[in-house]
């Protein structure tokens, strides 16, 4: 089989798991009395991300083939979405999307060392090949969202049976992809590299320090609509119960997947026609615009400002993401290379999908009256919080090579 092509499947499959639960579960959790508890849940992931995906990448890159253990997280993570499937109270239900974050989150960081891996051995440039194969993963995400939403199983515990039983073969396919070996540590190497932490000397460098600092303030943006984004559109179904928005909200949602897809396809061109900053902040802006439409759409008159927010999400995501994957695959040695992709999980979504969730829950919270939230104010503070950080890191942020 063609390795791109081969890559493509492994992106596709990796994020097609996680678009089976991501945006619908808000809704799953309302519907089963535990709206109040969203952002709680959700805030899972991000302690995951904080602990896992750098232990994760040390293994990588010390001891275990990065494919082979892509398949045994995979694996696991099926056991445990299989189960929270059959959990009936929030105690039971966390315990289990707890530990599918422990084993899933830091396969997405670790997919992306996979592919740069085989990408390198096959003479492939990773900033011209990398991105078409990973908006395969976007589409991914799309076709499982679209596939629970038309099944009807928005508030249904079916979406976590496809997500496990994605994982279940995504997990044995990995074991079929080219090898990935670990960059064992030299003999005389100290105990910090042998450990892979010296990935940590990279904030010895103000850019990568800076660089890290932001992305965890950027972070706390990045899962909060995904996060309220459907339980937000549900809640206009009194006034407009047969909008499109409401009756399909994970398609309409879809929208912000297919955005991501293209803006991916376009990210060669702005790192070598803008550089690294300019680009950050194109995704600052656009998550000011993302949040401050959200404020002022609905499904009637403000239709228009829904879709507009959609589509601004691409560029949201995409231009910090991925540009940042490739800004670490660029500025770090290979040796640990695998344990800077997992800080920069670590950073984005874990500590900053943490405060993230758990402010956006305080946030939401505060201004919820009788089960109604004055969902306006709530995306105002959110596109607030963005400009500072746009500001902030207009000022202090500074990359001067260029992209090539």
């Amino acid at each position: 089989m063609n390795l791109k092509l081969r890559l493509t499947i492994t992106q596709f499959l990796e994020f097609f798991i996680w678009g089976s639960w991501l945006i619908s579960f808000g809704n799953y959790m309302f519907s089963m009395g535990m709206g109040d508890k969203i952002g709680t849940l959700f805030a899972t992931a991000g302690v995951a991300s904080f602990i896992m995906p750098t232990i994760v990448g040390i293994i990588a890159d010390r001891w275990v083939n990065s494919e082979r253990l892509l398949g045994i997280l995979h694996l696991l993570g099926a056991c445990c979405l299989f189960a929270a499937s059959r959990a009936t109270g929030f105690e039971q239900l966390y315990l289990y999307m707890f530990l599918n974050a422990l084993v899933f989150m830091p396969t997405i960081g670790l997919s992306y060392s996979v592919c740069y891996s085989i990408m390198a051995k096959n003479n492939l440039d990773t900033v011209k090949d990398f991105p078409p194969i990973r908006s395969w993963g976007t589409v991914g995400f799309i076709v499982a969202m679209w596939i629970v939403n038309l099944a009807g199983w928005g508030t249904s515990s079916n979406q976590l049976l496809l997500a496990s039983g994605s994982a279940l073969f995504f997990g044995i396919y990995a074991f079929t992809l080219p090898p990935s070996p670990p960059t064992r540590a030299q003999k005389g190497s100290s105990l910090i590299s042998v450990l892979g932490l010296d990935a940590l000397v990279l904030l010895k460098e103000k850019k990568m320090a800076l660089f890290f600092f932001f992305a965890v303030l950027l972070g706390i943006c990045l899962q909060i609509t995904n996060s309220y984004g459907s339980t937000f559109l549900g809640s206009f179904g009194a006034d407009y119960p047969d909008s499109f928005a409401v009756r399909y909200n994970n398609i309409f949602m879809s929208i912000s997947q297919i955005s991501e897809a293209l803006f991916i396809l376009a990210i060669p061109f702005f790192l070598r026609r803008f550089g690294i900053k300019t680009v950050m902040l194109m995704s600052l802006g656009a998550w000011i615009l993302r949040f401050g439409l959200f404020g002022v759409g609905n499904p009637g008159a403000g239709m228009i400002w829904l879709t507009l927010s959609m589509i601004i999400y691409g560029m949201a995501f995409d231009f910090f993401n991925i540009s940042g994957s490739l800004f670490i695959e660029k500025e770090t040695p290979a040796k640990f290379r695998s344990s800077a992709q997992g800080m920069l999980m670590m950073v984005t979504n874990g500590l900053g999908a943490i405060i993230g969730n758990y402010g956006a829950e305080n946030v939401i919270n505060h201004f919820t009256k009788d089960n109604v939230t004055d969902w306006p104010a709530c995306w105002f503070i959110f596109a607030g919080y963005a400009l500072v950080i746009g500001v902030l890191f207009a000022i202090f942020f500074e990359y001067e090579r260029e992209w090539v």
